[in-house]
């Protein structure tokens, strides 16, 4: 499944290789410019609501795009965060906490064998793709984090966290272009991610030139 925004064949080959050698093509970020981060959910979720999830989503997306603050905004993305990590499965949540453990530890080996263990588990469960894919970009595996990136998207297109993971990679190995359009996109989604503005403002004076 393509992803609509970053139409170039290279990008797509990219993304859907995920045996690439991307480690090589690694671009440092240029100096002064604003930090981007691998947007990842808070510690101490608070419990999803009842009701039908898609419902869920759907309105709290809705009221993100609104919020009148960035203080309103944060409440907001961590009830959309609590909505995706839960998995339905007690095996999974085991997994996965153990995991976060693993990963917090730098064991990313052990973390990526247990992520493993529950995207074979639960295929459709698009946060475990989605730590996964954190994890492989840490390694500086950015094939198999992109690879893993299109997962979580293809179940949730409004993924932001994910869409500016696409874009700190795109960036680092050098497609500032198609990172411009993936940080802009998350942006759309979540208009109060930190730092983002910043970074396309000095992306987009990089690839389409300053103001005149």
């Amino acid at each position: 499944m393509a992803l609509r925004f970053l139409p170039a064949v290279t990008l797509g080959a990219l993304i859907f290789a995920p045996t690439i050698n991307a480690p090589a093509l690694a671009q440092s970020v240029p100096e002064g410019s604003p930090a981007p981060h691998w947007v990842a959910p808070p510690g101490n979720l608070p419990r999803p609501e009842r009701g039908e999830r898609a419902f869920s989503l759907d309105t709290l997306f809705d009221a993100l795009k609104i919020a009148p603050d960035a203080e309103s905004a944060k409440a907001i993305e961590e009830r959309i965060w609590a909505v995706w990590m839960v998995s339905g499965s007690d095996t999974c949540n085991l997994l996965m906490s153990r995991s976060k453990a693993a990963a917090d530890a730098k064991d990313y080996e052990l973390a990526i064998k247990l992520l493993d263990a529950v995207v074979a588990l639960k295929p459709d469960y698009t946060e475990a793709w989605n730590r996964r894919a954190t994890i492989y970009y840490l390694q500086k595996d950015y094939g198999n984090a992109l690879a893993d990136i299109r997962e979580v998207l293809a179940r949730e297109p409004r993924h932001f966290g994910a869409l500016s993971g696409l874009g700190l990679i795109l960036q680092e190995i050098g497609d500032d272009k198609h990172a411009l359009e993936a940080y802009r996109k998350a942006l759309a989604i979540d208009p109060h991610l930190e730092h983002l503005p910043d970074v396309i403002k000095t992306l987009r004076e990089k690839v389409e030139g300053r103001d005149i």
